[in-house]
């Protein structure tokens, strides 16, 4: 074969070969152009990535080509055989490269055959790689599609104040809380009122936002969103909300357990008298509202966002009394009036007994307005005397009339008395006064100025002197026996002045002797003067004495020729009497 037959084929040979790494070359750079370059990705983008020279397929280079371009991509891939990269020297004899020749030949179809086959197995593996690598680059990408999507929304799982806040906006959480209060409403409870409601409405009420939910939602780490799917978190913000105070009064005011008609006054503890002691009788609350005092307690309840408020509950949204029971000074007078009224003082007259006591010292007391103990000792004092002088009206018998049955078998009614029980009220109310406001408790007679022999309606007892002025005759009685009488000479009927009194009377005292004068004259002589032996007084400056002038006693004498009102009896008589008469025994003188 000549040499141009030689060189013929070898340049056949390496167009066949040239034409191979060709496609070797399109189809690497194709593969890196789908792992490398963007999915969207338009002209002008491509052509800043870079070119390559397209007469590299057609003069392929012995060596490898490199690009100095400012590319986000590598340059294409030049595919150069081996065989081809030691070419051999060009100096070298025509002669051995003849010989060569068909040795080249059945080595490059070695080379072809064997390099087939590694081949396969490096392409398949550049396909597990780059799904790989495309699985990583996608899952990033969503990874980082959602961190973007987090970026102003709560992650999954976030609940805030109770509600389920995952994937919303702060906005919409708010918006959520403010459709919460739209429909708010409170329900208004007071005294002996039915319930009553005011609307959210009616006041303006609205959600006020504080801005804790937008800064809790920069609190969270977008690129955090994944631990959303497996923890859950519960926050709490603030719920603020706003209405119209004004509106708020306006309202209160127009509740019916705000309207006079429908309220009823509070009154005040007081103490009262029942079952023989005094007691508190407890404050009555009513029903009428302090305005000013139940707005405080509704507009607690509404800024704490309650749906339901009970003035009842809140003793100060009420007018309340003035005087409670656990008042000290209440209890003060409740202490003092007990021991008032726990006094008891029985008086005893004779057989017949009456009792003072807490029934009565009651009504002697007096309270203000608030129930309070008011010590007026002027009206207390007077109550006390009236009371005295009430025992005295009742049990005294001195100037009462008695029924008398006379020796002689006759019933007489004898008045003006001076004999008999006098109680000194004086001195009682004062010694009484002592005892209730000390609570005494005793058994007693009243203290007396004058007393008599006995109790009941014949206080003369059994000892007695009975004067009979019609019969002129007198008896003196000791213990029920009749130890002494005698006639006597009374005084002149014939002179009103001289007449002897009847009555019951008390012998003041006796005096041995003694001289008895009349009315003083202007001349300073006494209208008569008598010596007496024996004088025993007993009503004013008449009395017992011995009249040694007369002869005779008794029987008419004293019609015409009587005394000046003097009882005169026999010397003799006289001095017996004197001897026997005890101070105070009961005269008893009647006609």
């Amino acid at each position: 074969m000549s040499n141009k037959e030689m060189k013929d084929g070898l340049q056949e040979d390496t167009s066949g070969v040239s034409d191979e790494n060709t496609g070797i070359e399109e189809e690497i750079n194709a593969t890196m152009d789908k792992i490398i370059a963007p999915p969207e990705t338009d002209e002008d983008e491509m052509d800043d990535l870079g070119d390559y020279d397209d007469s590299a397929e057609e003069e392929p280079d012995p060596q490898p080509v490199r690009h100095h371009r400012k590319s986000a991509r590598p340059g294409p891939v030049v595919y150069v055989p081996v065989d081809d990269m030691e070419m051999p020297d060009q100096s070298t004899s025509r002669k051995k490269k003849s010989r060569k020749t068909n040795t080249q030949k059945n080595r490059s179809a070695k080379t072809e055959y064997q390099n087939s086959k590694p081949a396969k197995k490096h392409k398949g593996a550049r396909i597990f790689g780059l799904i790989m690598l495309m699985i990583i680059v996608l899952g990033g990408c969503a990874y980082a599609a959602a961190s973007y999507y987090f970026a102003d929304r709560f992650f999954e799982g976030t609940w805030i104040n109770g509600v389920n806040c995952s994937q919303m906006t702060a906005a919409e959480v708010e918006n959520l809380f403010k459709q919460k209060f739209e429909n708010y409403t409170i329900e208004v409870s007071a005294r002996d009122q039915a319930p009553q409601t005011i609307s959210g409405a009616d006041i303006s009420y609205q959600y006020l936002s504080t801005g804790e939910v937008l800064k809790l939602l920069k609190q969270q780490k977008p690129y955090e969103w994944i631990k959303g799917l497996y923890e859950q978190k519960s926050y709490t913000v603030s719920e603020n909300t706003g209405y119209n105070r004004t509106q708020l009064q306006e309202q209160l005011k127009t509740l019916s357990c705000a309207q006079a008609e429908n309220q009823t006054e509070p009154e005040n503890a007081y103490v009262a008298y029942q079952n023989g002691q005094f007691v508190i009788v407890p404050e009555t609350v009513g029903s009428k509202l302090n305005i000013k005092e139940a707005y405080k307690v509704l507009n607690a309840a509404v800024d704490a966002g309650q749906t339901s408020v009970n003035f009842s509950d809140t003793p100060e949204a009420y007018v309340n009394a003035d005087v409670t029971q656990d008042d000290p000074a209440l209890q003060s007078a409740l202490e003092a009036c007990n021991n008032y009224t726990k006094a008891s003082i029985t008086y005893t007259f004779g057989s017949q007994t009456t009792t003072l006591n807490g029934d009565t010292i009651k009504d002697w007391l007096q309270f203000d307005e608030k129930g309070q103990l008011i010590w007026d000792d002027n009206s207390f004092q007077q109550h006390v005397a009236d009371y005295v002088a009430q025992l005295a009206a009742t049990y005294d018998t001195v100037g009462t009339e008695r029924e008398f049955q006379t020796t002689s078998g006759r019933t007489v009614y004898v008045s003006s008395s001076v004999y008999g029980w006098k109680i000194d009220q004086a001195a009682e109310a004062a010694q009484l006064s002592q005892e209730i406001q000390s609570g005494t408790q005793t058994t007693r007679e009243p203290v007396y100025s004058q007393t008599a022999n006995s109790y009941g309606v014949n206080d003369l007892g059994d000892t007695y002197i009975e004067v009979d002025l019609s019969e002129q005759h007198m008896y003196y009685y000791q213990n029920g026996s009749d130890i002494f009488e005698s006639d006597f000479v009374s005084g002149n009927m014939s002179y009103a002045d001289r007449q002897t009194h009847a009555g019951i009377f008390t012998l003041y005292y006796k005096k041995s002797p003694d001289v008895l004068r009349g009315t003083m004259k202007a001349d300073g002589t006494y209208e008569y003067e008598s010596e007496v032996q024996y004088w025993m007084p007993f009503d004013g400056g008449i009395g017992f004495h011995d009249a040694s002038w007369r002869d005779e006693f008794g029987g008419d004498i004293y019609l015409t020729d009587g005394s000046h009102g003097c009882i005169n009896l026999p010397p003799d008589n006289a001095a017996v009497l004197y001897d026997i008469i005890q101070y105070g025994v009961p005269i008893v003188c009647f006609y």
